[in-house]
């Protein structure tokens, strides 16, 4: 099946980052030409919103592949112990019932409500992610995202210095819960990490900070004075001048930056509404296959 060449429009949702692009079918096969643009308004605008887009888990995957090699996610409760390339958000079980709030997928899934980047705790950091609404409730249930390359970018040149050079510890999970019974103790190991607190988008050399909830210590500082730094840092980013909230429709496709930006889960009533989310995520590689020229920046 040929790649059709369409005319896309690109509508900021927001002062400093986020868009809305029109005018293309995702779910077919996406002319090189328009992917060059979708990956332009990406670097640019961080997070992109893409309405009415019928995907199933096949067409999804093979458009998220656009932009690299995709991940396999971890095992954890919230996929019953049995991962692949799609992630599902959901509320319900396999026969479409809603599960009760203490089912072991449910307690998992309220980690999604802290902000976090997605696979920070990986020595490849993720890319982006690409989030489908396959069953959205008509009440509560969004998505908020922020911008830690806006809020960088808001910092005194004073304190951008104080920051540059630490780095992070990120883990899968936090080191009190010993008992946690999510990850076994090989993926706790494998999966604590360490990142520089400031990074830089290799295609526009913006810079950002790399915080969220899976960021828990900073190199060389005690680890309560490093928890407190990440905290605080955390904070900024997540000021209302910095934060997107996203009404999930049906067929909603939003792409997020994991290199720069945050997000978390808002809550709605999972004793009343059905919600299932399916997700991939593109493992942080430049997507090099689909253009000769971009820079050669490997893991972003």
């Amino acid at each position: 099946m040929s790649a059709v060449l369409t005319r896309l429009s690109i509508k900021p949702l927001h002062p400093l980052f986020v868009a809305e692009i029109t005018g293309i079918d995702l779910t077919m096969p996406v002319a090189r030409e328009d992917f060059r643009a979708i990956w332009d308004a990406f670097n640019e605008y961080q997070i992109l919103v893409f309405r009415d887009q019928p995907f199933d888990d096949e067409s999804q995957i093979a458009f998220s592949r656009n932009f690299g090699a995709l991940e396999t996610m971890e095992a954890h409760p919230g996929n019953h112990f049995k991962p692949s390339h799609i992630a599902v958000m959901t509320n319900l079980d396999a026969q479409g019932n809603l599960l009760p709030l203490d089912h072991p997928s449910m307690i998992h899934r309220l980690r999604n409500e802290a902000w976090h980047t997605d696979s920070s705790f990986k020595p490849v950091a993720a890319l982006c992610s690409l989030l489908s609404g396959r069953v959205v409730p008509p009440a509560g249930g969004n998505t908020e995202f922020a911008s830690g390359r806006a809020a960088y970018a808001a910092f005194p040149e004073a304190r951008k210095a104080a920051l540059e050079g630490l780095t992070v510890v990120h883990r899968v999970a936090e080191p009190s819960n010993v008992n946690d019974p999510a990850y076994n103790e090989e993926q706790k190991q494998r999966l604590t990490v360490t990142h520089p607190l400031i990074r830089a988008n290799p295609v526009n050399q913006r810079k950002n900070l790399y915080v969220g909830s899976h960021a828990q210590e900073i190199v060389g500082m005690p680890r309560e004075e490093g928890k407190a730094l990440l905290d605080e840092l955390t904070a900024f980013c997540t000021q209302p001048q910095f934060v997107y909230n996203h009404p999930w429709r049906q067929h909603d496709l939003v792409i997020w930056d994991n290199r720069c930006a945050l997000h978390r889960a808002t809550t709605f009533d999972k004793t009343k509404y059905r919600r299932k989310m399916h997700r991939t995520t593109v493992a942080g590689m430049v997507p090099e296959s689909a253009f000769a020229s971009m820079p050669q920046a490997g893991a972003a």
